[in-house]
């Protein structure tokens, strides 16, 4: 599945993978949490990112 893909004049982006957009979302509110210590390691983040767009996922194709 891809978020925002774009059609024109015979010409088609595919986007960028939906899970790698809902790990950027994730990501970003990691990064915005205050709750969240400033010292974070930037490769631990992405795995979590990742984990909860993968979990995101899951839940998005069990609901359809």
């Amino acid at each position: 599945m891809k978020a925002f893909p774009t059609f024109a004049d015979n010409f088609a982006h595919q986007g960028m993978d939906l899970r790698d957009y809902f790990a950027a979302k994730a990501m970003l509110g990691f990064i915005t949490s205050s709750s969240q210590p400033r010292n974070y390691d930037g490769h631990e983040m992405a795995k979590i990112s990742y984990q909860m767009a993968d979990a995101m996922m899951e839940a998005r194709n069990e609901s359809l």
